[in-house]
Parts: structure tokens; sequence; C-alpha cells
């Protein structure tokens, strides 16, 4: 399932409400855990459950020990933005 195919309503329901609250924080600028803990609100120990399933399915990527949106996770949370409106 991991093969970089997966469609946004795949991605919505493998990350669940707190990877997708996790990808928004990185978005706004958190790079760790602290700063996602504090963008989010989600406790520690579910953005640490969540960080290698945004890893695993490219969303996210890290440099120098920092969080960052890859290209596909900029894609897709812009799907989801637009779905908002």
């Amino acid at each position: 399932m991991l093969n970089g195919e997966e469609s946004k309503e795949d991605l919505k329901n493998l990350l669940g409400f707190m990877g997708i609250e996790i990808l928004f924080a990185i978005d706004k600028g958190a790079k760790n855990f602290e700063t996602i803990k504090l963008f989010s609100g989600l406790p520690l120990s579910c953005i640490k459950g969540r960080i290698p399933v945004l890893i695993e399915l490219n969303l996210i990527e890290v440099i120098k020990k920092e969080y960052f949106l890859t290209e596909k996770g900029f894609n897709f949370k812009n799907q989801l933005e637009n779905n908002k409106n």
C-alpha cells in the first residue's frame, strides 16, 4: 500500500486527525517534537507515534534533525485546505 500512489482518502484514513494536525503544525513552522506539540496541542506520545508514519508515506522528511513537508506533503495539505472551502 505504501507505493506513493495513495489517494487523498487513503492518506486521511492512514493519518487520522492527529497525523493531519501534525502535518499542519509542520507546515506552520514546527520543526521538532516540542514545537509540534506547541503548535498542534497533541500529546508527545501521539506525535512520536505519527511522525514515522508521515515519513514512511513521504509526506515529511527529516533534514538536520528537523521536520519539513515534502512536495507530496505540501500537495496533500493543499488538497485538504481546498476541501474546507
